[in-house]
């Protein structure tokens, strides 16, 4: 039986039944939300994705959507501190159209870091994370540079374990260590110095969702165009996207790039 989306709204009603949480349903904009009957805090959720997911994994796909949410909607709940969680503040990349409020109103710290990404920060709790805004900073007294530091330092202690997939020539690396800084990795210069020196082609960048870095040695026209397909697949699939557009990476420096089927990208 094909899944709708009112299938679907009445399928998340039922699992994230809850004293605690309102639900409601948005059928202008296909989402489904989930809040906090105390602080309004919630979770959105686009009912088309969870869908996709759900017609390639079954029941998995809500079982695993069904505990995020609960999960988050948990640690919205909560009061939490930075003193004594350093080694648990990770950079992660949002894209530019990300809000930089909380719910609660309060502005996330963040940096800019290209034209299509921004660099916020997380407290890793777990299961789940919170994003670190004004109020947190401001309570332990710390600066937007000092949990900059912290967090790129933190960043340089994951594994960056990939796969390498050749296709027409083309060297792709995957980071998927389902950790929730994948993307992140692409933060890591050391990480993209490495892969440019062991790269014979023009090293390109993609992060098209929080849980993916794809690293490319492009050595014909078909790598750009693989690169290109691969990433907008990525993009529309993950939970968290961050940008369809891939970068190339030459001299420290992300550039986005725009490429043209069958044709070289133009910067």
């Amino acid at each position: 039986m094909k899944m709708t989306s009112l299938k679907m709204k009445k399928i998340l009603e039922d699992r994230l039944s809850d004293s605690n949480f309102n639900t409601k349903y948005n059928r202008d904009d296909d989402t489904f939300r989930v809040e906090l009957k105390n602080t309004k805090q919630g979770v959105s959720i686009k009912l088309p994705n969870i869908i996709g997911k759900y017609n390639q994994q079954g029941e998995k796909a809500i079982d695993d959507l069904v505990d995020h949410v609960t999960e988050s909607l948990r640690i919205m709940n909560k009061t939490h501190s930075l003193e004594g969680m350093e080694k648990n503040i990770f950079p992660v990349i949002r894209s530019t159209s990300f809000p930089t409020k909380a719910k609660s109103g309060a502005n996330l710290i963040y940096k800019d870091h290209t034209a299509e990404t921004r660099i916020f920060y997380a407290l890793d709790l777990g299961k789940s994370y919170r994003l670190v805004d004004e109020v947190m900073l401001e309570k332990e007294g710390w600066s937007t540079k000092q949990i900059d530091e912290i967090a790129t330092f933190n960043l340089r202690s994951l594994e960056n374990d990939y796969r390498i997939d050749t296709v027409a020539d083309n060297d792709f690396y995957f980071f998927a260590k389902q950790d929730g800084y994948d993307a992140s990795r692409i933060l890591n210069d050391t990480l993209l110095e490495e892969i440019k020196d062991k790269s014979i082609g023009e090293l390109a960048v993609a992060v098209p969702h929080q849980d993916v870095l794809i690293m490319a040695d492009i050595r014909n026209k078909t790598g750009y165009d693989i690169l290109a397909q691969m990433t907008m697949k990525f993009f529309t699939e993950g939970r968290i996207p961050i940008t369809a557009l891939p970068f190339i990476y030459e001299d420290k420096k992300l550039t986005p790039i725009f490429i043209l089927a069958k044709n070289r990208p133009e910067k």
